[in-house]
């Protein structure tokens, strides 16, 4: 059926008003004056397919949302605009909007190519909401091995983290967000499970996010959507969400072992009892004096193993009681002072950067536009629209053009009514 302008108007309303966003803000996102705005919200004005695609854009919204039988006032955008209302401004607000719009396209273009993402394999685990952060941080070492367990990781260092979430039913991306930001997870059950973690930040960084939106994942499926952010570390769920991925990334058993092939990690002094049918026999065994003490080549090789952070490691070590706080801050201030790094070159650990994976999403995002453009399920002016949502430029989609079998002016043709 189709929808009435005063009843797109009136859809248009309540999702400005849902992330609250005054009518002269959208005014001057929109270059419009905002009696023009009045008018659309009060069905008084036509909306044009261009101005609805930016409004959709604007409000974090899928453009069929404003079209369909039924209008939902709740979507991811306005679930974390509720949780987080201060944060949600400006660059903030701005990166999620685009994270949505990201997340939606690919959801269309694997829909278009026929690509079924419907299975989900990561569980629920359902546990109630933590009232401490001891029960936070308990949560999260709990089902962190729990989830190891489930797929089979042992103690091992986990390999290729998105390549794990994405076998889970999970989409992974990396995108521009600010610096605050470290990753977002958007559940709602038309774009399946998406995390996002901060194209900005370091390879080890972004494991650590992702691991940590995966945690939401795990737990927090109720909700349509969850930013994290450093100004809301001290929250119980994300605390819950940091204690699961320091164990997830860093397994007890794991740690443990590794430092005992290199003769650390054992008590200093240690009282044993043998039993011998009628009585114990008591023994003592005493390491030699600062034989177990960590050093900061025991750390750096102990990141590297893992592939997580020095700090990481350090704060791990610390959780397992195998540093004592003032050695914790020692070595976190050897490591600032640019130690740690010449460790690992001395050591000649390669290092984790990877620029080819800071393109991965975007080139992904890419070729389902171009085969999707192939087959004939997008128009030319949606391709770029993509790529432009991914960063590409114009000339770079007319490289992409030239250097393969796509004749765009031959496409075009079959495309009736893509007009630039």
């Amino acid at each position: 059926m189709p929808i009435h302008e005063e009843e797109l108007g009136r859809r248009l309303r309540q999702a400005r008003e849902a992330i609250g966003l005054t009518q002269e803000e959208v005014a001057g996102q929109m270059g419009l004056a905002r009696p023009s705005v009045v008018q659309l919200e009060q069905g008084k004005r036509t909306v044009s397919g261009l101005e609805l695609d930016r409004l959709a854009r604007l409000y974090g919204r899928d453009l069929r949302d404003f079209l369909a039988d039924e209008f939902r006032a709740e979507d991811s955008l306005v679930a974390l605009f509720r949780a987080e209302p201060t944060a949600l401004r400006d660059e903030i607000l701005g990166a999620v909007r685009d994270c949505l719009a990201l997340a939606r396209e690919l959801a269309n273009l694997e829909g278009l190519l026929g690509l079924d993402r419907s299975q989900i394999g990561a569980p629920l685990y359902s546990v109630a909401p933590p009232r401490t952060k001891g029960q936070a941080i308990e949560q999260g070492n709990r089902v962190a091995g729990e989830e190891r367990r489930r797929l089979g990781l042992g103690f091992r260092p986990l390999g290729d983290v998105s390549e794990l979430l994405e076998g889970e039913g999970v989409r992974t991306a990396m995108v521009d967000l600010p610096e605050e930001v470290s990753g977002l997870t958007l559940m709602e059950p038309q774009l399946s499970l998406f995390v996002i973690a901060n194209r900005q930040h370091h390879f080890l960084r972004r494991r650590f996010s992702w691991v940590h939106e995966y945690a939401h994942v795990l737990f927090d499926r109720s909700r349509k959507g969850t930013l994290s952010r450093a100004g809301n570390q001290e929250d119980l769920l994300e605390v819950r969400a940091n204690a699961f991925a320091a164990t997830f990334l860093l397994p007890e058993e794991g740690v443990r072992a590794f430092l005992a092939e290199l003769g650390k990690g054992q008590p200093r002094r240690e009282r044993l009892e043998v039993f011998d049918g009628q009585r114990a026999v008591l023994a003592e065994s005493r390491a030699e004096p600062s034989s177990q003490t960590l050093q900061l080549y025991d750390v750096v090789l102990l990141a590297h193993h893992f592939q997580v952070s020095r700090p990481a490691a350090l704060y791990r070590l610390r959780n397992l009681h195998l540093l004592s706080q003032p050695d914790l801050e020692a070595l976190l201030a050897e490591d600032r002072a640019g130690r740690g790094r010449s460790l690992a070159q001395l050591l000649r650990l390669p290092e984790a950067e990877s620029a080819v994976a800071r393109e991965a999403f975007r080139s992904r995002l890419l070729s389902l536009a171009l085969e999707a453009y192939r087959r004939e399920k997008i128009t030319r002016r949606k391709l770029r629209e993509v790529a432009d949502l991914a960063g590409f430029s114009d000339l770079d989609v007319d490289s992409l053009f030239a250097s393969t079998d796509l004749d765009e002016d031959a496409v075009d043709v079959l495309l009736p009514g893509d007009e630039d």
